[in-house]
């Protein structure tokens, strides 16, 4: 399928046909294409939960209230926020650039390209990523706003901004994921309705983790898992041109 086709099939499938199953490692791959999804800041703050096991299955879907998508789903992947996570992957993703700079860039420029990295992923990163009860939120969106007062700047960077930043990033590698999945014929549908406490506590995740969203995955059961025709709001109602 080319992607305009890899769009039109993919739908959120609520009843799965349980006598198909999927293959374990074609899932895994789309995951491995979800990374490539972009992200802010390249900090990749984000886990995969591939969850195969029929008991735990069975326990997921309990955490997400019986829907059908879950009770019949073949496999389950749980998309979960790691911000807690900010400076080891920032020291990842500086210790890469400086020996990709070193690779790809001219001589000439390579230094002043690497304190650029060291003062971005060593200072701002663990700077606008930090947490304490809010005020260091409070303190960055005071500092931000005064600066804004002389010329433009990134005004969002309160504690539950940079939450909200790390949940859209991961959402990015949840769409590629259902994508990837749509192109090996497969079917997805991204769940909300969940009891977050009981899914984390099953993953045993820690605190700083969220769960972004639980999609389930399977092979559609016919035209049963799919109401009816895809609605969408009129283009021209969403679409502004300027």
């Amino acid at each position: 399928m080319n992607l305009e086709e890899v769009l039109l099939f993919r739908r959120s499938v609520r009843v799965y046909d349980q006598e198909k199953p999927i293959d374990t490692e074609k899932v895994k791959h789309c995951l491995a294409l979800s990374t490539l999804a972009p992200n802010s800041s390249n900090m990749q703050l984000w886990e995969f939960h591939h969850i195969t096991k029929p008991e735990l299955l069975a326990k997921v879907s309990r955490a997400c209230l019986n829907q059908s998508a879950t009770a019949t789903s073949s496999q389950i992947v749980v998309f979960v926020t790691r911000r807690d996570l900010h400076r080891k992957r920032a020291k990842f993703v500086l210790d890469f650039e400086r020996g990709n700079i070193e690779r790809n860039t001219p001589k000439e420029r390579q230094e002043k390209r690497i304190k650029d990295r060291e003062l971005y992923y060593g200072k701002l990163i663990p700077f606008v990523y930090a947490r304490f009860l809010g005020i260091l939120g409070f303190l960055r969106v005071l500092l931000m706003y005064t600066i804004g007062l002389f010329r433009p700047i990134v005004r969002e960077v309160s504690e539950n901004d940079m939450r909200v930043v790390t949940h859209k990033s991961c959402a990015l590698a949840a769409q590629t994921f259902m994508i990837a999945m749509a192109n090996e014929g497969y079917d997805t549908c991204p769940l909300e309705g969940f009891d977050s406490k009981i899914v984390k506590k099953i993953l045993n995740l820690p605190h700083g983790a969220e769960i972004n969203m639980v999609i389930s995955c399977g092979i559609r059961k016919g035209n049963v898992g799919i109401w009816g025709e895809r609605c969408r709001v009129p283009f021209e109602e969403v679409y502004k041109r300027y």
